[in-house]
């Protein structure tokens, strides 16, 4: 009711508006060939890896250059895009939730130039600034989380093992040879803000060891009573401890009930968690969002432990490396990492991508919700 009693009408956001707070509509950042068509798209087609067409009602197209892009980027590589898009595209681009970047132009003529401009631009080792692909049956960008350059509770770095693996798949990001596509991310702990819950190939960093407590200092920094309900599993209680003659507020922690969140560390920075020999790296697989051929499925764990081998992680890119040729040798056409291991079982999957299987990859939970929640467009009544 105070905006309303100020002058806002809510049915008319924009009327006689006098300040910058708050975002522009985003339809000022429409392309017009996209803003006159809106609502009118019939359908789109990849013309090849990397360039699509999107063909409206109205005879209208819009061409699609669609590059790899990183989650980190300098100034200056912003700038260069900007510049791109300038020189190409009247100044509009779009960043996809993958961290692609696609440059749209109007008219198939203009869309070799901007290909060759792109595939131009190298950075200093020689490697593509803009490599242009990650479409359709193929590998598109590798989403990640922060990892050791921002995050406070990593098990893994993010944009290392990131580069790493997308080194090792980049032919598959440049053409369409698989059966499907196929979703690479990384997490770099289990708190996940990552999709690797739900992704083709999934690499998660993993904690081994429960936090350290520093006694000394844990009353002075630290709430103790926030420390002990930040744990999800219960496994912090208070305690009373002695230090140099004096006895301080502090917590334990209940080893067998840690699952090395490292919520507690959020919350209190006398929890720490990291530990080089502990953390490494989990490989899950066999997720899906899609509700095409199959219901959308969780990711699996098929690799229970990766050390972390920093700056290359060959371990963890041979695996997966392994992993996809081998989907891409036996799947079928248009069936899913996970819908390939469903249809082979996921006994033969760990034959044929020569994984060991042991008792800690077993699956247990068995939620009654899995049984009886109607939520799929695949549920047959």
């Amino acid at each position: 009711m105070a905006f309303i009693s100020s002058g806002y009408n809510p049915k008319e956001p924009m009327k006689d508006r006098i300040t910058d707070i708050g975002p522009r509509h985003f339809e000022e950042f429409y392309p017009p060939v996209i803003k006159a068509n809106k609502g009118k798209w019939l359908y789109h087609e990849i013309l090849k890896p990397g360039v699509l067409v999107h063909v409206s009602e109205t005879g209208d197209k819009v061409f699609t250059v669609r590059v790899g892009g990183a989650r980190l980027m300098s100034v200056d590589l912003i700038r260069e895009i900007c510049e791109i898009a300038d020189k190409h595209c009247d100044g509009y681009l779009r960043f996809t939730t993958r961290n692609n970047v696609e440059f749209m132009v109007d008219s198939q003529e203009k869309v070799e130039p901007l290909v060759q401009d792109l595939q131009s631009r190298k950075f200093q080792g020689g490697s593509f600034k803009f490599p242009v692909g990650g479409t359709g049956a193929g590998i598109t960008n590798i989403v990640h989380t922060q990892g050791w350059i921002h995050c406070h509770t990593p098990a893994t770095d993010a944009s290392g093992p990131v580069k790493a693996a997308m080194d090792v798949l980049f032919d598959d990001f440049q053409n369409m040879r698989l059966p499907a596509h196929l979703r690479v991310s990384l997490a770099c702990c289990l708190n996940m803000c990552g999709a690797v819950h739900c992704s083709d190939i999934a690499i998660l960093g993993y904690h081994r060891k429960p936090p350290m407590v520093d006694h000394a200092y844990l009353d002075k920094m630290c709430e103790v009573p926030l420390a002990i309900a930040s744990c999800p599993t219960a496994a912090i209680k208070p305690k009373k401890v002695e230090v140099d003659g004096k006895t301080l507020n502090s917590v334990e922690v209940n080893q067998s009930r840690c699952m090395f969140c490292g919520n507690c560390y959020t919350m209190c920075p006398c929890l720490p968690l990291a530990d080089k020999e502990g953390d490494g790296i989990v490989l899950m697989a066999g997720g899906k969002v899609s509700n095409r051929i199959s219901s959308p499925e969780f990711s699996k764990v098929v690799v229970a432990f990766i050390p972390n081998e920093a700056p290359r992680w060959p371990t963890m890119t041979a695996t997966i490396k392994k992993m996809v040729e081998v989907y891409a040798a036996d799947a079928r056409k248009y069936e899913r990492f996970g819908e390939w291991a469903e249809r082979i079982g996921w006994e033969r999957f760990f034959e044929k991508c020569e994984l060991e299987f042991t008792h800690h990859l077993i699956d247990d939970f068995r939620d009654p919700a899995y049984y009886t929640w109607r939520q799929t467009t695949n549920f047959k009544f």
